[in-house]
């Protein structure tokens, strides 16, 4: 890959600024509340949390493809890290931790470069709307329920819903009303000033407010909890110390992090790109994880993830580009510098409330209102991947996600859109009959059309519209199969077992309108026989033709009579003359099929043939009829195998008592024929003949010299005999 360093700036143009960094100075505010409280979590003390808000931010915003996204410490991998120190007997804030959680980071970066390398980031392309919607809201509701006891008076939660629930129960036992009535009214203030004064950063005026109260009243003097402060000064860079660490139990929480950091990352940039109109790079944004987390083990902080909650402030705020993150990281470093003592002054209820309101918003609850108007089983796979990060994790949140967009996608496919079709008279084309009250179906024929690929999950819908369709005098079966691109070898069993069906009834079954590698899949999965005995025809009117139906057709429930004082005329219309049928039907091996028609033509002409020959002519129908060849020949097709059987004139000649050169005669009158039809009706395709001809030329002149010898010295033959009767 080649690296475009910060390609979000690329073209970066000057009024941006002001927005940026607006929205920097907003994302810097809510990351010191935030990035403290996940360290916690993670098992490090809470200036750590800032520490890993510097490095790491700048470093995504060099590499990343999305404009807007917000890196830093963030629930999902503090509390998979904080977890995994529990069973090891490891104290958080203790000194095993700060030396443990740092290389848990630097694996997790490891782990996500090899996840680049591998070019993981596909993975995203599976997942569906309704389940990265759910996803992203599931997550979104995860961390409002931590933050919940918070607003309460307590400490924050973590875990999935249930221990959640408990903590916010077990919270409820010890309210602090003043810590309630800050968080409460916080939360009522900015969600009515989103309404009024949208364009107004109310977050930082009630975060002002907040510190103000502290210095002024001293809030916390009534038991509320206030940010923990913080020494001011830059942290150390410096490799984890992986000597001192069980690195084995290191790399099992490691790959789970990097895992989590991958999915949820990935999944939300693409719903924030979607939202904003533009594309992201899905393998670059691994490859900005790995080096943020990597620069995260370098300030002894925890893994680092993209942040839900500071990416929807920085686009309520309106920023553009990752100078938002750059904005954010210097104002983060002077903070730290020279700042720190104003921390000690923001109360927590405060700044919960910031973060909820910003939570609240990534919700994708108008996706979950519509999809339940408009598809319900949609709406159902958005409630399930949903749940599945509230009640499971992210973890299995992310396996059932991909398992439900693939679900979904099986689901879809099992009920493809199906019609039958009929003729509206007068018109060329074949329709809907319930979409189309002027449709009238052909009698004895049935066409249905079938839209979609067909595999095991829906052949059984196909296979049952088809037989409850069936009539007494059904004659032909027309399967339009126009939406095919592809089928696998239990549908291709199915329908062998339908055409057979269908025969053994006296009822001709053909599949036509499909794209030639349907064919191809036909001939591999060992369908041969079912291609050469006609069931693929190019086009539906072919079909028909072949099951001895022309136009005006007869349709149902219509007389002649009743047409004409309708006004239902249709006209025998010159059709459109196939071409190349068996490089259709065939493919690479239409030659060979041609061939071995060849073969079949002399093979089963006798001497009982002498009675087709009329004026030193024989029929070329009976000929062909006798061959048994493939009924869907068209007339490049024919002018190849009149070609090849020149090449076996003598045989011929003797099968049939006849002499070489009216045989000769026979075959290259019809060659002329076709020739003289195509560039009357259709120039292009004469001309496609006569190349065609040239091709086919050199190649028996490769195959057989002396063969191809004999056929010039016939042609010479017949021209002089020509021009002697001229």
């Amino acid at each position: 890959m080649k690296f475009v360093l910060f390609p979000t700036l690329k073209g970066y143009k000057s009024e941006y600024f002001a927005k940026d960094a607006f929205a920097g100075l907003i994302i810097a505010a809510m990351t010191i509340p935030i990035s403290m409280g996940y360290a916690e979590i993670s098992g490090l003390t809470a200036v750590y949390g800032l520490y890993g808000s510097i490095l790491p931010l700048v470093l995504f915003a060099m590499f990343s493809t999305s404009k807007q996204f917000i890196f830093g410490v963030d629930a999902a991998p503090a509390a998979i890290i904080g977890s995994s120190l529990v069973p090891l007997g490891i104290v958080a804030g203790s000194e095993e931790a700060l030396k443990m959680v740092p290389v848990i980071a630097f694996l997790t970066g490891a782990w996500l470069l090899l996840f680049y390398v591998m070019k993981a980031g596909r993975v995203v392309s599976f997942i569906s709307t309704p389940v990265m919607g759910g996803f992203i809201s599931g997550i979104a509701v995860t961390i409002i329920l931590m933050q919940v006891p918070k607003i309460l008076g307590s400490k924050a939660a973590h875990g999935e819903l249930f221990e959640l629930m408990y903590a916010i129960f077990k919270a409820l036992q010890s309210v602090n009303p003043v810590s309630v009535a800050l968080g409460v009214g916080t939360l009522v203030i900015i969600l009515v000033s989103k309404k009024l004064f949208p364009k107004f950063p109310m977050a930082i005026f009630v975060m002002a407010a907040g510190a103000l109260l502290t210095y002024f009243f001293h809030i916390d003097d009534y038991g509320v909890a206030l940010l923990a402060s913080v020494e001011p000064g830059l942290p150390r860079i410096a490799l984890p110390d992986f000597a001192s660490v069980d690195v084995v139990s290191c790399l099992g929480t490691s790959i789970t992090v990097a895992v989590v950091i991958m999915a949820e990352t990935l999944l939300a940039e693409n719903n924030f790109a979607f939202k904003n109109g533009y594309k992201l790079d899905d393998n670059a944004e691994i490859f900005a994880c790995a080096t943020g987390n990597i620069a995260a083990s370098l300030t002894g902080c925890c893994s680092v993830n993209g942040s839900v909650s500071r990416t929807a402030m920085g686009e309520q705020f309106g920023g553009r580009t990752q100078m938002m993150s750059i904005v954010a990281a210097v104002l983060l470093t002077v903070l730290l510098v020279s700042g720190t003592g104003f921390i000690g002054y923001l109360p927590v209820p405060v700044l919960t409330a910031i973060v909820i309101t910003a939570l609240m918003s990534v919700v994708e609850h108008h996706l979950a209102v519509r999809l339940f108007k408009v598809s319900r089983s949609e709406f159902w796979i958005f409630m399930a991947a949903f749940m599945s990060v509230l009640v499971l994790g992210t973890i299995y949140g992310v396996v059932i996600g991909i398992v439900l967009s693939f679900a979904e996608v099986v689901l879809s496919a099992s009920k493809p859109p199906r019609a039958f079709l009929g003729v509206i008279p007068g018109h060329g084309n074949f329709y809907d009959l319930k979409r189309n009250h002027n449709a009238k179906p052909i009698e004895n024929v049935i066409i249905y059309k079938f839209s979609g690929n067909l595999f095991f999950a829906n052949v059984n819908a196909l296979q049952d519209d088809i037989e409850n369709a069936l009539k007494e005098d059904t004659k032909c079966v027309v399967l339009h199969a126009g939406g095919i691109s592809s089928i696998d070898i239990t549908a291709a069993d199915r329908l062998e077992m339908l055409y057979a069906s269908l025969k053994e009834r006296g009822i001709k079954f053909y599949m036509t309108e499909h794209i030639a590698a349907v064919n191809d899949q036909l001939r591999k999965f060992g369908f041969v026989s079912l291609i050469e005995e006609g069931f693929v025809k190019r086009t539906i009117t072919l079909a028909l033709r072949d099951a001895g139906y022309e136009k005006p057709y007869k349709l149902v429930g219509m007389d002649d009579v009743e047409a004409l004082r309708m006004g239902y005329i249709e006209l025998k219309t010159q059709e459109e003359e196939a071409l190349e049928e068996y490089s259709w039907a065939f493919g690479e091996f239409a030659p060979m099929q041609i061939k071995k028609d060849v073969g079949r033509i002399i093979e089963n002409i006798s001497e009982s043939d002498i009675s087709d020959v009329v004026d030193g002519k024989a029929s070329l129908d009976t000929v062909f009829n006798h061959a048994h060849i493939w009924s869907g020949i068209g007339m490049v097709d024919e002018d190849e195998l009149l070609r090849r059987l020149e090449m076996h004139v003598s045989e011929l000649a003797k099968r049939l008592h006849n002499n070489e050169i009216t045989i000769a005669e026979l075959l290259e009158d019809r060659r002329n024929e076709i020739a003289g039809y195509l560039e009357t009706v259709n120039p292009q395709a004469a001309k496609k003949l006569y190349e065609h001809q040239d091709k086919l030329d050199e190649m028996l002149r490769r195959e057989n010299p002396e063969g191809y010898e004999r056929l010039v010295r016939f042609r010479d033959e017949i021209k002089k005999k020509n021009n002697k009767n001229i």
